[in-house]
């Protein structure tokens, strides 16, 4: 994540800066202590810890969000406020969560925290991803290294303890491991011990797509973090209660088989919802700290947009990265920061699926509609692709679509997409898929009868083009423009769009310099179906009175059409 740097001042939050003074913008740090002693600009989150501990009594929380919504700060922030190692009042001086002064006494550094991520724990095999594993675990070990020389430790636990430090433990090891540890530090400070475990679900989801069957190592590695979360969260008597982040909820029964007192906040539910992702008056006040609040139009329609339960949030890792943009240029355009930190298959895998009808679905949300599905927050990765609930379900669980009322409940779920940054990935991955996916042969037909003149077949192959393809920006002129451009360069040819030519500028000029001739083309989008005729006929005079065919030396036959469209339709004249 990124965070805003003021020189001068070492802990602040958004609300205490004034206009006068300099930003400076750091990136990636999701490491709490090192963001507030950096005096890092921090959107403050830290009611969360109050909510979290007073308003529930869960032995188990389970927080899913997509991915850059903040959760790995969160974790950390969390670990620096309750560990005993630490002492931090300095770095929560002057946060929401002090005001709250007879909880931060009893809290605040007052128990064993073990933190663990598995962000990072993906490779190609199972081989490898289980070696990432080993080697995380030796780094929380390596962290709490001194727990091994207490006498208070059980020396059995110290022997084991040293083997994951040097990963040369054994299976059994590796998935006791995080009881193990909680065993060694309940007997070294004589409290129960809070567990966080981020991202808990990345080395299933990675293992996921290497493949389910035979050839996949789903099933091992599901194995191992099964057992590994089973036997920390499970009847441990040495846990006070624990706190997981991930994408996606696993069902329970894959993963958290038994697991008492278990609670699980999704996308869809309203408790917690506005401290994953920041509100407009976070943002707000963020952009007038900076001096940009000028900004604040632009930065609602590419980041804003995703409803959280009943809550209305931004992206928070593609505000600040804007953010960091601006401090350096004012007047920096918004861009699509998401699309460069994941990858677009699951989508992709959606479009896919021959056997699910979805390609109107993706129409209806490209021109800014709603569709109704029925959504399930519980799924499991080896069930995913079987059924295009599940498909849905996880596309709205990642971020890729959202909720369209913040007071909708229920397993039946409007969707839209939430904002300019994901269309724009609609568009990239979507539209690119169906494009490469069309029958060559229909191409080729459609420019036979451009080339011998057959208006009426070019109408007829070009409406089963637009029909086998994703229409989007409602149909806007542009997009017509860009599909004719499109089906004659995906067949080798020259294309000019928009080029000058005579007293004006041709739609599409299209060159086939092998066989001396060449197409001008204008085009029009019809209001109605009725007035296509007149469109056609209004194209091919505004091609004679711009003289569009003039200056095309040399070429031996030069056809010039008039083509209008109405939604799926074409309607194509030669002059």
């Amino acid at each position: 994540m990124v965070f805003w740097k003021l020189h001068n001042c070492n802990y602040f939050s958004g609300t205490e800066r004034g206009l006068d003074m300099e930003f400076k913008v750091g990136v990636g740090k999701s490491d709490f202590e090192a963001l507030r002693r950096a005096g890092n600009y921090y959107v403050d989150k830290t009611r969360f810890l109050y909510e979290l501990v007073e308003d529930t009594d869960n032995e188990v929380a389970l927080f899913t969000r997509p991915r850059r919504f903040g959760k790995t700060l969160m974790m950390s922030m969390m670990e620096n406020f309750f560990s005993i190692r630490k002492d931090s009042r300095d770095i929560f001086e002057g946060l929401e969560i002090t005001g709250y002064k007879e909880f931060c006494d009893k809290w605040m550094n007052q128990y064993p925290v073990l933190f663990v991520s598995l962000k990072d724990i993906e490779a190609e095999d199972f081989n490898g991803a289980y070696d990432m594993l080993k080697a995380r675990l030796a780094d929380v070990c390596k962290k709490l290294s001194d727990l091994a020389d207490n006498d208070k430790v059980n020396r059995f636990d110290a022997e084991t303890f040293i083997r994951l430090e040097s990963q040369m433990g054994g299976l059994s090891d590796v998935k006791n491991a995080l009881k193990t540890i909680m065993r060694m530090m309940h007997d070294v400070y004589g409290k129960k011990v809070l567990l966080f475990i981020d991202e808990y679900d990345v080395p299933l989801a990675k293992a996921s797509e290497k493949g389910i069957g035979e050839n996949g190592f789903y099933p091992a590695m599901l194995d191992v973090i099964k057992d590994m979360l089973g036997t920390s969260l499970k009847d441990n008597e040495y846990l006070a209660f624990a706190v997981i982040t991930g994408c996606l909820r696993i069902a329970k029964e894959s993963i958290f088989t038994g697991t008492n007192n278990f609670a699980s906040y999704s996308v869809l539910d309203e408790d917690f919802s506005e401290y994953f992702g920041f509100t407009e008056k976070e943002v707000t006040d963020m952009l007038k700290a900076a001096d940009r609040a000028d900004k604040a139009d632009a930065i609602k329609e590419w980041y804003d947009g995703y409803v959280f339960g009943n809550s209305s949030v931004y992206c928070p890792w593609d505000v600040m990265n804007y953010m960091s943009a601006l401090r350096k240029r004012k007047d920096a355009k918004p861009k699509n920061y998401w699309k460069n930190t994941s990858h677009n298959g699951i989508l992709l895998s959606f479009v896919n699926r021959t056997d699910f009808k979805v390609k109107s679905k993706f129409e209806t949300l490209m021109n800014g509609g709603t569709i109704v599905q029925t959504i399930s927050d519980e799924l499991t990765y080896d069930t995913l692709h079987s059924s295009e609930d599940n498909l849905w379900s996880v596309i709205l669980m990642t971020g890729y679509l959202t909720k369209a009322n913040a007071d909708e409940a229920g397993e039946r779920v409007r969707l839209k997409i939430p904002n300019r940054e994901i269309d724009s990935i609609f568009e990239d991955a979507v539209v690119a898929h169906f494009k490469n996916t069309i029958d060559n042969s229909v191409q080729k037909a459609m420019m036979e009868a451009f080339w011998k003149g057959d208006g009426e077949k070019a109408s007829g192959m070009l409406s089963e083009l637009l029909w086998k393809t994703i229409s989007y920006h409602d149909y806007h002129e542009d997009y017509y423009h860009t599909f004719l451009a499109g089906a004659f360069v995906g067949l080798g040819y020259e294309v000019e769009s928009n080029r000058e030519k005579g007293l004006g500028r041709p739609d599409i000029l299209l060159k086939d310099d092998d066989n001396r001739r060449v197409i001008v083309i204008e085009a029009k989008r019809s209001g109605y179906e009725a007035d296509m005729e007149k469109d056609c006929d209004e194209a091919l005079r505004q091609i004679s009175t711009g003289k569009y065919a003039e200056g095309l030396y040399g070429y031996g036959q030069i056809l010039c059409y008039g083509i209008a469209f109405f939604q799926k339709q074409a309607k194509v004249k030669r002059m």
